[in-house]
């Protein structure tokens, strides 16, 4: 296995402290603090270690503290309910004894039922477009140190956006932007890891849609970010070492904070999940 996917895959691999308490361990990605999808993902297998015959189909996330990527976190499950079809389970990230993060899950046993969906948005193949996701080195050189930490840094997923970002200038976009992405190599048909996988991914670039249309995002230094809260609905069975479009849109910006929406399709058109996000996003006056 590539070696950037098989230190993602070691985050995943929990440790189990008691029958309801789990540790996890974290990663630096070029971000000052823990990448919030790792803790949602890491919950999210804390969640599965204690649910057996079910799927997880929606999921509801806060993030309440800054983690540290030093230190390891500790993972509390609570374990609310088990019916005839659905579980539902509640867990809190622990961090230097204060909770960082909070997150509720359902997990359904699978039956057949009534389905439709909207349709894929028509956008290139991913075979045909470039890699926008990452800057040229001439580019990068004339980058600040942490903008071009972050992007330069060897990733567990790879990202084709279709539409090419200026890393250099900030400029003002309509409030959406459509990525395909999938792991760097072949992953175990595990259902559960390729669901924890997707959660992990699902926060890459969600909040940022809320800022293109106000031109203040990378490389703007007077701009904090932050996510604020993360909900997910599975529909279908995901497969995250193939190509999956994420379609992300924001209907709204107020407050300080900007809201955000996706919807990840397989390649073939399926709709995989569909995501909802606020963040911080708070412009400081110099």
């Amino acid at each position: 296995m590539d070696p950037r996917l098989a230190v993602l895959m070691r985050q995943f691999e929990l440790e189990r402290l008691e029958v309801n308490l789990f540790r996890g361990a974290s990663r630096d990605i070029g971000s000052p603090q823990v990448f919030g999808g790792q803790v949602l993902g890491q919950a999210l297998m804390a969640a599965y270690a204690t649910v057996t015959g079910r799927t997880v189909h929606s999921l509801h996330s806060y993030f309440l503290r800054r983690g540290d990527f030093n230190q390891p976190i500790v993972y509390q499950v609570d374990r609310s309910r088990d019916g005839h079809s659905f579980s539902s389970r509640r867990v809190i990230a622990i961090q230097n004894g204060e909770q960082i993060f909070t997150f509720s899950a359902s997990f359904q046993a699978p039956e057949p039922g009534l389905e439709h969906q909207f349709e894929m948005p028509q956008v290139p193949t991913p075979d045909s477009l470039p890699d926008f996701s990452r800057p040229s080195e001439e580019i990068a050189a004339r980058l600040p140190e942490k903008m071009r930490r972050f992007l330069l840094r060897e990733r567990p997923f790879e990202f084709r956006p279709v539409e090419k970002t200026d890393f250099l200038h900030a400029q003002k976009y309509p409030p959406q932007q459509q990525v395909w992405f999938r792991a760097v190599d072949r992953l175990p048909d595990d259902d559960v890891l390729h669901r924890c996988l997707l959660a992990y991914v699902s926060d890459f670039g969600l909040v940022a849609t809320a800022a293109r249309p106000h031109g203040v995002g990378f490389p703007a230094a007077n701009l904090i970010m932050a996510s604020i809260d993360h909900a997910m609905w599975f529909h279908r069975t995901p497969r995250v070492d193939d190509w999956l479009l994420y379609a992300m849109d924001s209907p709204s910006a107020s407050g300080a904070r900007g809201f955000a929406r996706g919807s990840i399709y397989s390649r073939d058109g399926q709709l995989i999940a569909s995501t909802a996000q606020e963040g911080l996003m708070r412009v400081v006056q110099s």
